[in-house]
């Protein structure tokens, strides 16, 4: 969502004749596009904040917009009072605001609606992988998230403003889809005409384009996975074999603490369902460690289930308090030593869940997205359908967007592979 947002910003200021500088002391305006899921996030962004105010030319308009903007508000100017605007994730669209009006401080972080998707202007050019919003916010409230309160209560754009921005992102170079909410699959739009649009809609609708050629979405809630969605993946092959499917934990006792779907079996089912219609999908999901109240019997079930779905790659953290949440007052809070020593055992695990399964591609042919070179400029880097980066030697040759690989060795972290000429 950050990556759209920092697009989406860039080119509204380009329409008015700025251009991108990567030198903080050459910028007029100097945007820090935040989050605010983990405390360690909101540390770096106000030690980067301190950073840039000593860099900076005296001139330069700066400040903060995204979910670090709306949870520190007004407080954001205490702790950094050479800032010129603090906006939140709905609210950046007013950045012209401050540039027309550079000796005013700007603040405003309303949760409002979904006026910057009218605001904004279209993309004109868009790279290879376009991230197309189709809701805000969430209604789950898991009691560890901030989401609720940064991004406010969940609510689905239009049907057809979203495939009109599907339709411009084709027509400016995107060949991959990606599909995004804070939870993407519980999308619902219902039309003047009483007509329900869901996801599988959106994802049926942008196949239809000759020019998409892989399409996915993230991030996913597992009760929202639905029979629709569940049988589109066995039917519609642009739609790519993977899915990222948060468990954040394998013990029934936490994910009842966490306001989670709890019913492990029915994690499962889904599981089962998926691989019936698409036999070659790969799960990955999001796990959290040192949940209040976490025994290491309940750590124990949260290996178990690592182990036992097979998850191919996984984003593991550390519990993090965060303000406006109820897991932030529950009692029995968990050191952080005991945090770090369970991380490490879930992360080699998660790990050894990855190696397997990069090692089992060796032999494969996969039609690879080209990504960009490696920083040696003798190699080039293009993502599988399952999200793998695989490595390439530069050919001589001019190469395609999408290109066929075959994967002749692989690590933890990564495969390599050897381009498939054509005959």
């Amino acid at each position: 969502m950050n990556v759209y947002d920092g697009q989406r910003i860039a080119a509204m200021l380009k329409t008015r004749g700025m251009v991108e500088t990567d030198n903080v002391a050459d910028a007029d305006l100097i945007i820090l596009n935040t989050c605010a899921v983990r405390e360690k996030a909101t540390n770096k962004v106000y030690s980067a904040l301190g950073r840039i105010r000593r860099a900076k030319k005296e001139s330069a308009l700066f400040g903060i917009v995204g979910c670090v903007a709306r949870e520190s508000g007004a407080d954001a100017f205490k702790r950094i009072p050479e800032l010129n605007f603090v906006l939140g994730p709905q609210s950046y669209h007013k950045l012209p605001e401050i540039i027309d009006n550079p000796d005013t401080k700007l603040l405003n972080i309303d949760l409002g609606g979904l006026e910057k998707f009218d605001e904004l202007p279209q993309m004109t050019q868009t790279p290879l992988v376009a991230y197309i919003p189709v809701q805000e916010g969430c209604n789950h409230c898991c009691t560890y998230c901030i989401v609720p309160y940064t991004r406010g209560r969940e609510i689905s754009r239009p049907f057809n403003d979203v495939i009109n921005d599907t339709i411009n992102a084709a027509n400016t170079g995107a060949i991959e889809i990606c599909f995004l909410g804070q939870n993407v699959n519980g999308y619902q739009y219902i039309d003047e005409n009483g007509t329900t649009y869901r996801l599988s809609d959106l994802i049926r609708a942008a196949a239809q384009l000759p020019e998409i050629q892989r399409i996915r979405f993230t991030s996913s809630y597992p009760t929202e996975m639905t029979d629709d969605l569940i049988e589109i993946f066995g039917t519609e092959k642009k739609l790519l074999p993977f899915l990222n499917m948060p468990i954040q934990s394998g013990s029934p006792r936490i994910l009842k603490l966490m306001n989670r779907p709890d019913d492990l079996n029915a994690y499962k089912t889904i599981v089962e369902k998926l691989k019936r219609v698409r036999p070659d999908i790969q799960i990955s999901s999001d796990f959290i460690v040192g949940f209040p109240d976490e025994t290491d019997e309940d750590f124990a079930e949260t290996l178990r289930i690592a182990r036992e779905i097979k998850y191919i790659n996984s984003y593991s953290f550390k519990y993090s308090p965060r303000p406006h949440t109820a897991a932030a007052l529950m009692k029995n809070q968990i050191s952080e030593q005991i945090k770090s020593v369970r991380l490490q055992k879930l992360d080699a695990q998660l790990n050894e869940n990855q190696r397997e399964f990069n090692m089992s591609c060796i032999g494969a042919e996969m039609l690879c997205l080209y990504e960009s070179a490696d920083k040696t400029g003798k190699n080039l880097v293009f993502r599988t359908p399952y999200m793998q980066q695989c490595i390439v030697a530069k050919p001589d040759q001019k190469i395609a967007s999408m290109q066929k690989i075959k994967i002749i060795d692989a690590n933890k972290s990564c495969l390599h592979g050897e381009i498939i000429k054509s005959e």
